[in-house]
């Protein structure tokens, strides 16, 4: 079994690394105020058991009755065959209708349950970033008629992809990624606890290549700590979207930065990396084969703005276009 399945935290007082958000959360179960929230942050930092905690809190034993937890990336990325075979949806679902209809009456029907000796239920949106523009019009309708009795919460690695009028209306609530030293002990915790060993230059390789993601890091853990012959991070960490990454730093050596920003969207839109994630596949893209100051000055500097919210797309767009003109030749900027 996972580790990462194992040792998931129990509650809010397990969640490391995370402190002071979840500090807010519990507030609002304790004080029973809570409003919509928009909860982003990278994936591997602990917003979907921090939710689950703030519904357990909130709610006791009746938790699963007062919370429904929808998954946007199976609503309306799967199309309507994924609807109709879902026993969850059998009493709403029609065929005859629309996938966005179907969506909104799904959403209704949640959002009207009367909850369970409580004042409002939660409605819980994982992968928020899979809604698209129709189905987040018709969610602000429903949040706006079912406010008094239901609270949403969407759960996002990517908030620019959610519209004004919903984000507006959600209080933003940000998981940052965790640091070293947090990562580094929590691993040595879970070492502790399975009577597993890896030697400390693996382990600081493992901290390093996490990137702040504690449930990445866990899983390389456990392979490094079962595997039977030499543990290769690099081999293991190399992937689809590091080679994706790569061609996108050819297009620009090309001269094509049309296509590069057409690489770069579709590490978020079809492989459902965030922006900090997509800046991350192409550090490590530099690492393995660059060698210039400035590529690391620009890539630092476009995931500091991206730690504060700001649009995904255009800082990725103004971070190629900056590579473009600092580091590649003067062919490289023709096509801008």
């Amino acid at each position: 079994m996972l580790w990462s399945e194992i040792h998931r935290p129990k509650g809010c007082e397990e969640i490391v690394g995370q402190e002071r958000v979840v500090r807010h959360l519990m507030t609002f179960a304790d004080t029973r105020s809570v409003p919509h929230m928009l909860i982003s942050g990278p994936h591997g930092t602990g917003k979907s058991i921090a939710v689950e905690s703030l519904a357990k809190r909130l709610y006791g034993e009746t938790w699963e009755a007062n919370t429904t937890i929808l998954s946007a990336a199976d609503l309306l990325g799967k199309g309507k065959s994924a609807l109709e075979t879902d026993e969850r949806f059998a009493q709403i679902y029609r065929k005859d209708l629309s996938l966005i209809v179907n969506f909104k009456q799904i959403v209704k029907w949640y959002a009207s349950m009367r909850p369970l000796d409580a004042d409002f239920k939660l409605m819980v949106f994982e992968d928020a970033e899979s809604l698209t523009f129709e189905a987040q019009q018709a969610l602000r309708r429903t949040m706006e008629r079912y406010s008094a009795t239901c609270r949403f919460i969407l759960v996002t690695t990517r908030p620019s992809a959610i519209i004004p009028a919903i984000a507006s209306r959600c209080l933003p609530i940000f998981f940052a990624p965790l640091e070293s030293e947090v990562i580094r002990a929590r691993l040595n915790e879970i070492l502790a606890l399975e009577g597993a060993t890896i030697p400390a230059d693996d382990l600081d390789l493992i901290v390093h290549a996490a990137q702040g993601d504690l449930r990445r890091a866990i899983m390389y853990a456990q392979i490094a700590a079962q595997s039977k012959k030499d543990f290769d991070l690099a081999d293991l960490s190399r992937s689809e979207t590091g080679n994706v990454a790569t061609s996108a730093f050819d297009a620009i050596r090309a001269g094509n930065f049309a296509a590069a920003k057409r690489i770069v969207e579709s590490l978020m839109i079809e492989y459902g990396l965030s922006a900090r994630e997509v800046v991350g596949e192409l550090r490590q893209v530099v690492r393995r084969e660059y060698n210039h100051p400035a590529l690391a000055i620009a890539l630092a500097d476009a995931d500091h703005r991206l730690c504060h919210n700001a649009d995904d797309f255009v800082q990725l767009n103004a971070l190629l276009a900056r590579i473009a003109r600092e580091v590649f030749s003067e062919e490289s900027t023709a096509a801008l």
